[in-house]
C-alpha cells in the first residue's frame, strides 16, 4: 500500500464516523484547530461532551447534548473529525496554516421548539470550503474561514472570523479565550431567519426576507487540565449575540446566549 492511499482511507473511515453523529460539535467549524506543529507527527483524540446550549439558534429554550468526540491529524497535512471536518493542511510551517475542507451543516427540524411550528425541516447539507490561520506567536493567532453549502437550497455561504489567545497558567492547566463573527449571505440568512409566503401561511408569522450581513459576534473562554500526559477536562463558555437581520427575524426569541461545555479528551 503506498503513503497516499493509507491516510486516505484513514480519512474515509473517520469521516463515516464523524458524520454519523449529528453534533454540536458543527458549532466548532467556524475554525480549524489543528494542534502541533506540521509534519512533526500523526496524531488524534476520543472524547465525551456534555453540551448545554439552545434549541436553535435565536431561541430561549435551552437544550442538552451528550456527545462523542473523534479528530485526527496526520503529518502529511490529511485531518477529519467532529471539531475540523475533513480536509488537507498545506502550511508546511506553524505560523501559517491554510487549506481546503469538508464540514458539515446539520439543519434544523421543526419539531425542535413550538416557535418553529410551520417553519419546516432544514435538512443535512455537506459544505465545501477554505481556511487560513495565523500565528502571531505561540500565545496569539488569528483564524478565518469560508463554507458553502448549508440552507434549503444548498446555497448559504459563512465566512467566519476570529482571533484566540492561549496560555499555560500553570504545568497541568490551560487557559483559552477567543472572540468571532460571522457573515452570512442572502440564502443562508432565508432559510434559518427567513419566513417564505408558504412559511408565513402555516406559521402564523409575517413573511420576512433578511438580506446578507453580520449574523453574530461571539466572545468565549476555555480552562482545561491535565490529568495525565494523554487525558485532559476542560470546560467551556461562549457568549454568542445575534446581529442586524438575524436579531430582527421573526423567530428570534433570545438575541444573547450562553453556551456550556464539559468536555474529557483522550489523546493518542
Amino acid at each position: 500500500m503506498n503513503t497516499f492511499s493509507r491516510p486516505v482511507k484513514r480519512v474515509a473511515l473517520i469521516a463515516l464516523l464523524t458524520l454519523a453523529a449529528p453534533s454540536a460539535f458543527a458549532q466548532a467549524f467556524d475554525a480549524v484547530r489543528l494542534v502541533g506543529d506540521p509534519a512533526e507527527k500523526d496524531r488524534g483524540s476520543v472524547g465525551l461532551a456534555v453540551i448545554a446550549g439552545m434549541a436553535y439558534q435565536g431561541a430561549d429554550e435551552r437544550r442538552t447534548l451528550l456527545l462523542p468526540g473523534l479528530d485526527y491529524q496526520w503529518r502529511n497535512g490529511w485531518f477529519a473529525g467532529t471539531r475540523n471536518g475533513i480536509g488537507y493542511n498545506f502550511g508546511q510551517q506553524r505560523e501559517v496554516q491554510y487549506g481546503l475542507r469538508i464540514t458539515a451543516d446539520f439543519g434544523r427540524d421543526e419539531s425542535r421548539s413550538d416557535a418553529l411550528r410551520g417553519m419546516g425541516d432544514i435538512d443535512p447539507r455537506p459544505e465545501i470550503g477554505a481556511f487560513l490561520n495565523y500565528s502571531l506567536s505561540r500565545e496569539f493567532s488569528l483564524t478565518s474561514s469560508l463554507r458553502y453549502g448549508s440552507g434549503d437550497n444548498s446555497k448559504g455561504m459563512l465566512i467566519d472570523l476570529g482571533a484566540g489567545y492561549s496560555t499555560r497558567l500553570a504545568a497541568p492547566w490551560r487557559l483559552a479565550l477567543g472572540v468571532g463573527m460571522t457573515l452570512a449571505n442572502e440564502e443562508y440568512m432565508q432559510s434559518y431567519f427567513g419566513v417564505t409566503t408558504t412559511q408565513a401561511a402555516t406559521s402564523g408569522y409575517a413573511a420576512y426576507h433578511p438580506g446578507f450581513g453580520l449574523r453574530d459576534i461571539r466572545a468565549n473562554a476555555a480552562l482545561s487540565y491535565q490529568i495525565t500526559p494523554s487525558i485532559a477536562i476542560s470546560t467551556t463558555v461562549s457568549i454568542s449575540s445575534l446581529q442586524g437581520d438575524a436579531k430582527d427575524s421573526p423567530l428570534t426569541r433570545q438575541t444573547t446566549s450562553a453556551t456550556g461545555v464539559l468536555a474529557v479528551t483522550y489523546g493518542f
